[in-house]
């Protein structure tokens, strides 16, 4: 169950970056070079990209109260760029919507989950035991 869990977290940031990356490849596609849009579009590419990424690095240090803490937060930031995307557009259940906002709500979830974690249970890696 852990180990299938586990799994699960990681194919949610796993997801949120290849829907960070497609957004990238969209906005090149559609934006021109040097517009004002695509800089601002590539922006949110990158929080996107660095939401999922720190939800990664959360995944394989489940114990680190202080990256569950932050893949928290920059989760819930992402969720709500996502409904306010949505909201924007006047379709909230688009699926560019939609694929944010249900990666960004799971990977919060997960980092609750490992913010309840009990701290002793697992030594950090790179940590020593004093």
């Amino acid at each position: 169950m852990l180990r299938s869990m586990k799994s699960l977290d990681r194919l949610f940031g796993a997801l949120l970056l290849l829907g960070s990356l497609l957004h990238a490849g969209g906005s090149i596609a559609h934006y021109g070079f040097g517009t004002q849009e695509l800089v601002w579009a590539l922006s949110g590419s990158l929080a996107g990209s660095l939401t999922a990424i720190i939800n990664l690095v959360r995944c394989e240090r489940s114990s680190d109260f202080t990256i569950s803490v932050i893949a928290l937060i920059s989760s819930v930031g992402w969720l709500a760029v996502a409904l306010g995307f949505g909201a924007a557009i006047g379709a909230l259940f688009d699926p560019r919507v939609l694929w944010h906002a249900i990666c960004a709500l799971v990977l919060a979830a997960f980092s609750l989950r490992a913010m309840r974690q009990d701290p002793g249970r697992k030594v950090a890696a790179g940590s020593r035991a004093a």
